[in-house]
């Protein structure tokens, strides 16, 4: 990566900045790697990653950066990392300020302003904002995990920009690090007030100002023509909005300088109240160019804001956990056309009356106005119905990487921005470009600002992709100019900056002059925006002269690719990254901060690995910190069913696992805890003296010190039960005993944890069964395999998949439904055991269903005996985080079935639990664990108590450990409701 001198140079820049320093310096591999990417094309590969705690760290390392023996080292911030162009990728020194540096610093509620540190996250602020009626405007896509700090350095917009604009509208004061390691706090400064503000600051920024005004004053015509007039503009370097004769405004140089400049550590925020009555249109064309068309007419009745969307976002957005609570707005038409695009159209008004007048008139306005097809309308009313089909249109970009096959959409003439009457006519000429060059593509945007967002499919591992972006990129800039418009309208110019002369024109002399006054020697991000006048052999990164990811990518073997697939396909698009504790995207970057534990992390690391056995490249060191990446995931799945592109850790985690320990052998713990399954029913003979002996203190730290394991679960008393003597029947090895298409009959499939440890949810199970009148079945047990598979021991997982598969399919042929109890361990059946490792899985077929799947369906086609009356006790559903996001209609399927009980459950939106099967049991997670339940269950658990229902045999665990409680399943409630039947 950097050749032997300059290893020396970096390796004395850390000694030199350790003794300094608060914050984290981290020099491994893995991190280099995991700062490599972004949602861009590009992987470049810095060469230390720094986490600076606070203001104090970053100007130490400034100071230090700026001293001579250190002139060849440059420097980036970086944020959320999820750019599109490469805006924060460097081969230099990468500062990421989002791990320490994300404090709300103060809201003040009456003047409407917030100061925050660069790292927090938007949603966070709003999050916080939301509480006094306020929040923060520019409006992204990325809102979950964008940092404030990176919607600042590129001056991020999004939807509503038309009446909100972009985010230096909302900046009042500025913090930014300038490379001398001086802070420079900058707010509006009227002219008159100039020299006496000026008489305080530093010689450094006193000059830094006054050449600031002296560039303006002396080149307002050139400006003036230079700089088009958009709603997106240029972004960065903006000097129309430096000054405008009364007032001058440095943080309008800052906003959109992508790091170029300074580094922006902290922010004073101009907040909005909160809309208090909105309404989204959400109306579907017969074609993708109507939807534009339309658009212009509708901006005339003033909407808050329109997003387009074509049908092949909307296509993949039914088979995306999303789909489940925005399917009832884009209902399939009645004539024989297909919706080709969507509108979305926001509209707002202080109150209800006036909104209701809004949504009339455009109503009207649809009925009357026949310019274009229109194939359907709907409405969704209040924030909650809003937000659902918002979050469909922010995950456009995710599910367009989602798409089947090795050409994926790539981002580099992605946010392209013309005037919006152009737009329409403006697209026509795009798609033509494309069509004539044999792409496809998908598009979304905001039509209201003139700004679409267009991603070509291609394959990166192919050579002839590249001479396919640079062809296009140069053309569709030619289109852009043509149209007025710019081809970087929302997300930063980054290493697409070689354009950036043609777009600036004539004043892009002066934009370098800019440069060279905050960063005279081209230290900070250098090659993106501009480059110092001072440094004439200074040039700006051309758009194929940073590595490519496909680059990288083709080197990993064919076998290998197809194998790790989903993970091969991470795009980079960050939706792991998103900060909110409720959701349970991530447990284990939640709770580390670390994006090497995130699963763009692991994918990125894991791709690597592949490159590099495929290349012979291996290293120990590096095996050790790819398989440490790994062995912090919690194998929960919420990856694979939340991540747009499937991405899914847990499986391909499980594959590394075969590979490395072919190396490295495997320890003690995972030989006992993935054969764990196979020995209960032996252990269950001796059941109290395997309990006695787990309660000895001696026992326990043995088991911790030397086996690396905690908190053992103990056999439940009734874990030796007698079946039969519940009146269900214990099917033998043949299934000869079991009848023929019996719709009076269920097959329970047994799992290991609620037979044996948990075995009252697994009795009631058969009681209530009963209760319905319905004859309960007991498959033989048999081990699931879920531990064996987590741990990589993969052919011995095939083998016993093998086994059970017959069995089950056998069951199958009866026609009796067959049901497993607990989520995790049923969704097995159909996904590790429908998936190809080794050998190809079997072909024999079967269903285990869920309980509540199999329950609503039943009620679905029988009645419930008469049920008494009941107090209006309301339960809380906490659901497994595997079955939420791997099946999201199963709270609901549950909220359904407690209504035919005549009981009412909320569903809780909740994170982890942090146990997550074996996970929590390791010592070495044992805190993790603890952490990660107490950042989302813990409050939730205690407020609501016994009426907190928890469906997951690993949460209930996990509760029982840690609160000293025994949590509920919901099949218990139902069990107790039909008690008196």
């Amino acid at each position: 990566m950097t050749d032997p001198a300059q290893n020396i140079v970096i390796k004395d820049f850390i000694n030199q900045l350790k003794p300094l320093f608060y914050g984290d310096i981290d020099e491994s591999e893995a991190a280099k790697f995991v700062n490599s990417t972004d949602n861009s094309i590009y992987q470049v590969i810095p060469q230390v990653v720094i986490y600076p705690k606070n203001i104090d760290d970053i100007q130490s390392m400034m100071q230090l950066v700026n001293l001579e023996q250190y002139t060849n080292l440059v420097i980036t911030p970086r944020g959320g990392g999820t750019g599109t162009n490469g805006q924060s990728l460097t081969n230099g020194l990468v500062v990421d300020l989002s791990r320490y540096m994300n404090k709300i610093i103060h809201i003040d509620p009456i003047q409407r302003t917030a100061i925050v540190e660069a790292g927090v996250v938007k949603d966070q602020l709003n999050l916080e904002l939301k509480k006094h009626g306020l929040f923060f405007a520019p409006e992204l896509s990325t809102s979950n995990r964008a940092t404030i700090g990176g919607m600042i350095n590129t001056d991020a917009s999004g939807q509503g920009s038309c009446r909100y604009g972009k985010t230096h509208h909302h900046v009042l004061g500025l913090k930014t690090v300038l490379i001398n390691g001086e802070l420079l706090e900058s707010e509006t400064i009227k002219i008159t007030e100039l020299a006496s503000v000026l008489s305080h600051k530093s010689a450094f920024q006193q000059n830094l100002y006054k050449q600031l005004l002296d560039i303006t004053e002396n080149n307002q015509e050139l400006i003036e023509k230079s700089f088009p007039k958009l709603n997106r503009s240029l972004t960065g370097y903006d000097l129309p909005a430096l000054y405008d004769k009364q007032e001058l405004n440095i943080n309008n140089i800052l906003c959109g300088s992508e790091g170029t400049l300074g580094f922006i550590v902290e922010a004073k925020l101009n907040v909005l109240p909160i809309p208090k009555c909105r309404a989204l249109i959400n109306i579907g064309y017969d074609n993708f160019q109507n939807a534009l068309k339309d658009a212009k007419a509708l901006m005339a009745l003033n909407p808050l804001s329109i997003e387009t969307v074509d049908s092949k976002v909307l296509n993949l957005a039914k088979n995306d956990i999303v789909w489940q609570k925005v399917g009832q707005y884009f209902p399939e038409p009645a004539s024989p056309l297909q919706i080709q695009g969507i509108n979305l159209v926001e509209i707002d008004a202080e109150t209800q009356d006036e909104l209701d007048v809004l949504k009339t008139n455009f109503i009207q306005h649809l009925q009357n106005d026949q310019s274009v097809k229109r194939l359907s309308m709907t409405l969704a009313n209040g924030d909650d119905e809003i937000k659902d089909v918002y979050t469909m249109r922010k995950r456009s970009v995710g599910l367009l990487g989602n798409v089947v096959g090795e050409k994926r959409p790539q981002p580099f003439v992605e946010d392209t921005a013309v005037p919006p009457e152009y737009l329409a006519d403006y697209i026509t000429e795009f798609r033509a470009l494309l069509d004539s060059n044999g792409l496809d593509y998908g598009m979304f945007g905001h039509v209201d600002a003139g700004v679409l967002h267009v991603r070509p499919l291609l394959d990166m591992k192919d050579a002839h992709s590249a001479k396919l972006v640079q062809l296009i990129s140069d053309k569709i800039v030619e289109l852009t100019h043509k149209y007025g418009g710019v081809i970087w309208g929302e997300h930063g110019k980054g290493l697409r900056s070689e354009y950036a002369p043609i777009f600036f024109g004539e004043a892009y002399p002066l934009i370098q002059r800019v440069k060279a006054i905050f960063d005279p020697l081209n230290k900070l991000n250098p090659g993106k925006i501009a480059t110092p006048d001072t440094q004439p052999k200074a040039k700006l990164i051309k758009l194929l002269e940073a590595p490519l990811r496909g680059d990288f990518d083709k080197q990993i073997s064919r076998k290998d690719w197809q194998k790790f697939s989903t993970t091969m396909h991470c795009n980079g698009n960050g939706a792991c990254f998103n900060f909110d504790v409720n959701d349970p995207m991530c447990p284990s970057y939640k709770v580390t901060r670390d994006r090497i534990h995130s699963p763009k992390g692991r994918a990125t690391l894991v791709k690597e690995w592949l490159r590099r056995e495929n290349s012979g490249e291996q290293s120990q060191a590096f095996d050790v910190e790819v398989y440490d990446a790994l062995h912090g995931c919690l194998s929960c799945k919420s990856c694979a069913g939340q991540c747009p592109v499937k991405v899914d850790i847990p499986d391909s985690k499980a594959r590394f696992l075969q590979k490395y320990h072919a190396r490295y052998k495997h320890s003690i713990r995972d030989y006992l805890i993935s054969n764990l399954e196979r020995f209960m029913p032996l252990m269950s003979n001796f059941s109290g003296l395997y309990n006695f002996f787990q309660k000895m203190k001696l026992v326990q730290i043995v088991q911790r010190d030397v086996f690396k394991v905690v908190d053992i679960p103990l056999f439940h008393p009734q874990a030796k039960a007698d079946i039969s003597e519940l009146g269900a029947i214990l099917l033998n090895g043949d299934l000869s005993n079991l009848p023929q298409s019996s719709n009076k009959a269920v097959i329970l499939v047994q799992d290991a944890f609620t037979r044996y440890f948990d075995t009252p949810v697994f009795i009631e199970t058969i009681q209530f069964i009963r209760k319905l009148g319905l004859q309960p079945y007991i498959l033989p047990y048999f081990p699931n395999g879920k531990p064996l598979h987590v741990h990589g021991f993969i052919k011995e997982f095939e083998e016993l998949r093998s086994e059970t598969s017959l069995l089950l399919s056998k069951a199958a042929q009866s026609g009796i439904a067959l049901v497993g109890i607990d989520p995790a361990m049923t969704l097995v059946y159909r996904q590790e055991y429908k998936a190809q490792y080794d050998h190809e899985p079997p072909e024999e077929s079967f269903n285990v269903l869920m309980l509540q799947e199999w329950l609503k369906e039943w009620l679905e086609l029988n009645s419930l005996p008469a049920l008494p009356a009941v107090s209006s006790q309301k339960y809380f559903l906490a659901g497994h985080c595997t079955e939420r996001t791997q099946v999201p209609a199963s709270t609901a399927q549950w909220q359904t079935i407690f209504k035919a009980f005549e009981i009412e459950l909320e569903s809780l939106a909740l994170g982890c639990c942090g146990m997550a099967g074996t996970y929590g049991h390791e010592a070495e997670h044992r805190h993790l664990s603890e952490q990660i339940y107490q950042q989302s269950w813990q409050e939730k658990q205690v407020e609501y108590g016994t009426s907190f229902l928890v469906t997951g045999y690993s949460c209930r665990s996990q509760i029982k450990r840690l609160q000293q409680e025994q949590a509920l399943h919901p099949i218990q409630i139902l069990n107790h409701r039909l008690q008196a039947v």
